[in-house]
C-alpha cells in the first residue's frame, strides 16, 4: 500500500528521526563518560551533529566532527574499530527490536559551507551574478 503522509522520496520518516536522535544522544553521553581504552580517542572531544537512520532502522551513520577539526580520520578510524563496544553500551540504554549496526564517517557539512562561500566571493562568480542581475533588469 502506497504511504499517504506525503513523505517525499528520500526523506527519512518521523520514527527515523526519532530514531537517529536518540542514537545520538545515548552516544554523546557514552563518549562524555570518556571510559574509552582506545590512545587515538584519550583526550579527544567528539560532537556528534546528527545520526541517520536506514528507513529499516538497521544501519546508523553518525557523523562526527573532532572539536578543533584535527585527526579526524584518526578518530573515525578509531571509532569504527570501537563500533561494537558503542553498539553494546546504547543497546543497554534503548529498548529496540533490533539495535542497529554504528558507523562513524567525518561531518564535512562545515567545511562545504567554508568551500562554497568562499567560492561566492570568487572574482568570476561575483561578476556572473552582476550581469544575471542585469539581465533581468532589463527583461522587467
Amino acid at each position: 500500500m502506497a504511504r499517504t503522509s506525503g513523505e517525499g522520496a528520500g526523506m527519512p520518516s518521523q520514527r527515523q528521526l526519532r530514531v537517529g536522535e536518540i542514537v545520538r544522544k545515548e552516544l554523546s553521553e557514552i563518549l562524555t563518560r570518556g571510559q574509552l581504552s582506545d590512545p587515538d580517542l584519550d583526550g579527544v572531544i567528539i560532537t556528534i551533529p546528527e545520526v541517520r537512520m536506514t528507513p529499516d532502522l538497521r544501519l546508523a551513520t553518525c557523523l562526527i566532527m573532532p572539536l578543533g577539526g584535527q585527526n579526524g580520520d584518526k578518530v573515525v578510524k578509531a571509532l569504527n574499530r570501537s563500533a561494537k563496544y558503542f553498539r553494546g553500551q546504547v543497546s543497554r540504554r534503548m529498548t529496540m527490536k533490533f539495535m542497529p549496526d554504528l558507523r562513524f564517517i567525518l561531518d564535512t557539512r562545515f567545511d562545504d559551507d567554508d568551500r562554497i562561500g568562499a567560492l561566492l566571493h570568487t572574482p568570476d562568480v561575483k561578476r556572473d551574478i552582476a550581469d544575471g542581475d542585469d539581465g533581468e533588469e532589463h527583461e522587467d
